[in-house]
């Protein structure tokens, strides 16, 4: 298992922290932004047929299509300002 992050140290330390960001978390989560970003993979993943069957997730391009990629590296980038790196 890989070892924790600095935030993730942060927020296993800090409680109170944890708890605010999980109420923020929640509440965005939760609008109708999110939950449309959310469908939209659900629907390329199951259009694909890997919906449900774990292997590679859909990733945003610069273009706004969508391209499978493995997890560990679509979840792993940190463009600038959380901006695709992707073609």
């Amino acid at each position: 298992m890989a070892a924790k992050s600095r935030t993730a140290k942060y927020y296993a330390s800090n409680p109170k922290a944890r708890a605010k960001k999980k109420k923020y978390d929640t509440k965005f989560h939760s609008t109708t932004e999110r939950k449309k970003y959310r469908a939209e993979l659900n629907a390329a993943r199951k259009k694909r047929k890997i919906y449900g069957r774990g292997g590679p997730d859909m990733s945003h391009t610069k273009r706004g299509t969508l391209v499978r990629e493995s997890a560990s590296k679509n979840r792993a980038r940190n463009g600038a300002n959380g901006r695709s790196t992707k073609k």
